[in-house]
């Protein structure tokens, strides 16, 4: 059952803490994830590592961005985590003809005491989880209507700002851009996107079971397995998984190798790679990786759940050029690339013997 804007609030615990998490709140934090993860596997068969993903990004209070083609229950996993959650959801459907008032609200004239004056109604945007279902049908101008949304948590219409709820998540699918009808999304809008994740089809195994006990084609229904509360408390134990400096560092030569400008890019970026990840994307990988690492039961981040996440924080942050299609080099390659080339330590002179 949906929640009101009203029922999730920050804590008051949210801000970074230099406290390390005790054995204890590993332990209740894993508790947590895994109902979570058991009842979004109920409903979506098949895809254990996709949904470790998603949870990883919530965690992270990232947005996210699933691409695939129709009917691999994209859509369907949205709405099984609205529903495990209990969070308002708010579904948004993107055609050609869709405008931004049409997702953010717009003002209205309405009478009231004798006098006309505008009255702002709120659009399907103000929810705790938004779904936009198919973004890139929609046309550019309406894609950047999300940007201040995901970026701010607020928008602002007419000069005035509107706070959106809290938690707010854009959970975003598009068809393969290869598609005929698709615009794809600018590259400021993609870096909005914590994670963009390819959904892929499952085995002949899981279609049987899924076949097998959905006669009626409909999923099952889901009960809601974290409250506000244990929502929001998950929250703060993300935040305070520790990141050792040498991770943090690694994260830093890793972002700053994908710019085909710094002397320690690999040849293949400084040949291929157009544009390279942002500082956005650091700051995601840190954040990512305190949740891969909370999920996986561990108090303190290391350089195996940076790798983890890599791929979905990076991929959709490096610009190509031409060139690199005509000798196979994808985004996907590129990262692997730069995870190989890359040290996890630093590996520089010591001091006392540099000229």
């Amino acid at each position: 059952m949906n929640q009101p804007e009203s029922a999730i609030v920050p804590s008051s615990a949210s801000t970074f803490s230099s406290q390390l998490l005790n054995p204890d709140e590993v332990s209740e934090a894993q508790q947590s994830l895994q109902k979570l993860l058991t009842g979004l596997e109920t409903a979506i068969l098949g895809q254990r590592e996709l949904l470790e993903l998603v949870v990883i990004c919530l965690l992270a209070r990232g947005h996210m961005l699933l691409e695939g083609l129709p009917g691999l229950g994209k859509t369907e996993l949205v709405k099984s985590l609205s529903s495990l959650l209990g969070l308002q959801f708010r579904r948004l459907q993107f055609t050609p003809d869709l405008l931004p008032g049409d997702i953010v609200g717009a003002p209205i004239l309405e009478e009231r005491n004798g006098s006309r004056t505008l009255v702002f109604h709120k659009g399907p945007v103000f929810a705790n989880l938004v779904l936009s279902d198919e973004i890139n049908r929609a046309t550019p101008k309406t894609q950047s209507a999300l940007l201040e949304a995901m970026q701010e948590r607020r928008v602002t219409v007419m000069g005035e700002s509107h706070e959106l709820p809290f938690p707010f998540f854009v959970l975003a699918t598009q068809n393969p851009i290869e598609l005929e009808g698709t615009y794809p999304l600018p590259e400021a809008q993609l870096d909005r996107f914590t994670f963009k994740i390819h959904v892929e089809g499952v085995s002949s195994d899981t279609l049987q079971q899924i076949i097998s006990t959905r006669r009626q084609g409909q999923p099952p229904e889901l009960e809601t397995v974290l409250d506000a509360e244990a929502f929001a408390r998950l929250f703060d134990l993300t935040e305070k998984v520790h990141l050792p400096d040498a991770v943090s560092n690694y994260i830093a030569r890793l972002v700053t190798a994908t710019n085909p400008n710094d002397p320690t890019a690999p040849e293949e970026v400084a040949k291929f790679v157009k544009y390279g990840a942002s500082p956005r994307a650091a700051i995601a990988l840190a954040g990512t990786a305190r949740a891969a690492a909370l999920l996986k039961g561990k108090p303190a981040a290391g350089f195996e759940e940076v790798k983890r996440v890599a791929h979905s924080v990076l991929r959709h942050r490096l610009i190509l050029d031409y060139a690199a299609r005509l000798d196979d080099w994808t985004p996907a390659r590129m990262v692997d690339r730069l995870l190989e080339a890359v040290p996890e330590v630093a590996r520089e002179i010591p001091q006392d013997i540099k000229a």
